[in-house]
């Protein structure tokens, strides 16, 4: 499975918007309470690249309002991911907090939540789902839930010690990814809101696609994310998983993984030429979906290599080619 290194076939892109956003993003934050230097240290992640890298081609406005969930979504995980068992109760009852936050529109206490983070989820969630279809609104939910899901199984495992053999991690790091909320965000942040049935939503092809990609992006960090993960994760890092299951040791189980990766972006290059006709009108929404996956995939390696958010370890920094 080893090969002579990563490589993507899918060009980069960027939004035009993406240095402003992360300039508005600090005083966004500060006005909701983080504290100033919480706020420097997501300024110097540059999650507003990240954010346009996968939404290229979004309005200001609306890059803004992706950029402020996304950096959410890093501080729940900079929360409830920061050591190899957190405490199971403060967990669930942060996961909790966010279901009561977004059930009752902000109506109800969420005692697990600070209150800046319950402000910002709030204020963000808000703009982007009450300028989408009920349908549209379904599928960010239900994305939402599926992530949250997964991290309550994850902390779990880690309070009782359990660490997963390869197959079942695979499908629970299709959720702690959180990649599934961010496809369900391409029909607010691309090119003009996209409107795709369920039908053709949850065709075959498509959730194959969306699960390739899902998996490209999450190797990938686990092999960016390996260093820290050997201290924090309880074994949930494929590298760790597949050295565990496999008995490899820590060199061979990265080369393994990076040779995995490859073989996934083979397939999702095949994918993506395989996607069926579906008329006319419903083709072009469902192309710009299947882009928005690919933009996820190369703008995760991309954003992943520039921010300090991810120190990479030597061996796979060996085998990182340049991304053409």
């Amino acid at each position: 499975m080893v090969t002579p290194g990563l490589f993507c076939p899918i060009p980069p892109r960027i939004s035009p918007h993406a240095d402003d956003a992360q300039n508005w993003l600090t005083g966004w934050l500060l006005e909701r309470g983080v504290a100033t230097e919480t706020a420097e240290r997501l300024r110097r992640s540059g999650f507003a690249r990240y954010a346009g890298r996968l939404y290229p081609d979004a309005t200001e406005a609306d890059l803004r309002l992706v950029t402020a969930l996304f950096t959410w979504f890093f501080l729940l995980d900079d929360t409830v991911d920061g050591n190899a068992t957190p405490p199971l109760h403060s967990v669930r009852a942060t996961v909790d907090g966010v279901f009561a936050t977004i059930d009752s529109d902000g109506r109800h206490p969420a005692p697990g939540l600070s209150a800046p983070m319950r402000t910002m989820l709030l204020d963000s969630w808000r703009a982007i789902t009450g300028d989408l279809s009920e349908m549209s609104v379904d599928r960010i939910n239900d994305a939402l839930r599926h992530h949250l899901d997964g991290i309550l199984v994850e902390a779990s495992n880690k309070w009782v010690g359990r660490r997963p053999g390869i197959v079942e991690y695979i499908q629970l790091r299709r959720a702690t990814s959180a990649a599934y909320v961010s496809y369900a965000l391409i029909e607010f942040a691309g090119a003009g809101r996209l409107r795709i049935p369920e039908a053709v939503y949850h065709h075959p092809v498509l959730r194959e696609i969306s699960a390739a990609g899902n998996d490209l992006l999450s190797w990938f960090n686990d092999l960016l994310s390996l260093e820290r993960d050997e201290d924090t994760a309880a074994g949930h890092n494929l590298v760790l998983a597949t050295a565990r299951e496999r008995g490899l040791a820590r060199d061979a189980a990265i080369r393994e993984v990076i040779g995995r990766w490859q073989d996934r972006m083979t397939r999702f290059v095949e994918l993506r030429a395989a996607v069926p006709a579906f008329g006319a009108r419903i083709d072009a929404a469902v192309r710009r979906y299947v882009e928005g996956v690919a933009d996820s995939v190369r703008g995760t390696i991309d954003w992943s290599l520039e921010s300090p958010r991810y120190p990479m370890p030597a061996v796979v920094e060996e085998w990182v080619g340049t991304q053409n």
